[in-house]
C-alpha cells in the first residue's frame, strides 16, 4: 500500500495578516511606494501603517520593468537616479521594519532576483524583516527554484492570475500561492484608469472557488469607490500609481497617508453598512488615465 506523504504549510506573517483582517470582516488595504524614490521614502511605510494599511508593497526599482506603467516607471527612474539599488533599498528598509506594525512585500523583477542568486536574495528580504515577494517575470512553471529559495528564508512567494489566465491553470496558480493571491484586475501595465475592468470580478471570484487563501485585487485602482467596488468581489485591494503620482508631485509622507486614510474609511464604512457609493477619491493627474499603473 502505497501512502500518500502530505506537506503542511504553516502560514507566514503576511497570510496570517491578511487572514485576520477577512476574520475580522474587513476589506485589506495594501498601499505601495517605490523603494528609494526619495530620501525618506521610508517615512511612506509607517505612515501607511499609521494610516490603517494591512501590509505595504515596496517596490525594487529596475531598468526595463515590463509590467509597469509610465508613473511607477518614473517612480523607479527617479529612484535609480538617485542611485537607489536593491542592496541598499533592502539596507534602508532594516532600519525601519522594527517599527512597522504590518508585513511587507517586495516587488521587482526576475534579473534583480537570479543574479545575486535565488537564495542570496530571499536570505536578503528576510535581514530585511520582508514577509512576502512578487515576481512578475518568472513564467509560473519555471518557478520551482524560486519558490524554494523563499520557502527555506522563510518569504511567502505570491502568485498572480490576470483575465487572461486560463482557468484550469488559474486554480493551479492559485493552490501554489502562499501569503495571497494577486489578481490583476486588468490587462497591460499597471496604471490609473477611469473605472475599474468587470473581468476583476471573474479572476477573483474563481480565485476564490480555488483557494481559501486570501484574494486581493490590484492594477488600476486609484479611487476610494473603485477600492469599494473591488472589494465586493475580494478580500482587500493594492493602489499603487495614484499613491505614487502624488509622491512625485511633491506629496509628502503625511500627505500620502491622509490618502489611504480615505480608502481605509471607505472599505470600513462600506462592509459596516453594505453602502459602496462613496464618491471619495485620490487625487491623481488626470492627463495620464489612459496608460499606467497599479
Amino acid at each position: 500500500m502505497t501512502v500518500e506523504t502530505v506537506t503542511t504549510i504553516t502560514p507566514g506573517r503576511l497570510e496570517t495578516r491578511l487572514r485576520a483582517v477577512r476574520d475580522r470582516g474587513r476589506a485589506a488595504l495594501v498601499p505601495y511606494v517605490m523603494g528609494g524614490v526619495s530620501a525618506n521614502w521610508t517615512d511612506h511605510l509607517v505612515a501607511y501603517a499609521d494610516a490603517g494599511a494591512d501590509a505595504v508593497e515596496i517596490g525594487l526599482p529596475f531598468s526595463d520593468p515590463m509590467l509597469d506603467g509610465p508613473v511607477i516607471q518614473q517612480a523607479g527612474d527617479r529612484a535609480l537616479a538617485r542611485g537607489a539599488r536593491p542592496d541598499a533599498v533592502l539596507a534602508e528598509l532594516a532600519t525601519v521594519s522594527g517599527r512597522l506594525s504590518v508585513p511587507t512585500i517586495v516587488m521587482t523583477y526576475a534579473n534583480l532576483v537570479f543574479h545575486p542568486g535565488a537564495q542570496r536574495f530571499c536570505r536578503q528580504l528576510a535581514d530585511a524583516g520582508v514577509a512576502g515577494l512578487i515576481v512578475p517575470d518568472v513564467p509560473f512553471d519555471e518557478v520551482d527554484d524560486l519558490e524554494s529559495a523563499a520557502r527555506e528564508a522563510g518569504i511567502e512567494l505570491v502568485q498572480l492570475v490576470a483575465p487572461s489566465t486560463d482557468p484550469r491553470r488559474s486554480d493551479e496558480i492559485c493552490r501554489r500561492s502562499r501569503g495571497f493571491v494577486y489578481v490583476v484586475a486588468t490587462m497591460g501595465t499597471t496604471g490609473v484608469r477611469e473605472r475599474l475592468d468587470p473581468a476583476a470580478a471573474r479572476v477573483a471570484a474563481q480565485a476564490r472557488q480555488a483557494t481559501d487563501l486570501p484574494v486581493l485585487i490590484g492594477f488600476g485602482i486609484s479611487t476610494a469607490s473603485q477600492a469599494v467596488e473591488a472589494a465586493r468581489s475580494a478580500d482587500g485591494v493594492v493602489i499603487a500609481s495614484a499613491l505614487m503620482r502624488r509622491v512625485l508631485d511633491g506629496a509628502t509622507s503625511d500627505d500620502v497617508a491622509r490618502e489611504v486614510s480615505v480608502v481605509r474609511r471607505a472599505l470600513d464604512h462600506s462592509r459596516q453598512d453594505g453602502n459602496a457609493a462613496t464618491r471619495a477619491e485620490i487625487p491623481h493627474d488626470r492627463g495620464r488615465p489612459g496608460r499606467g499603473d497599479s
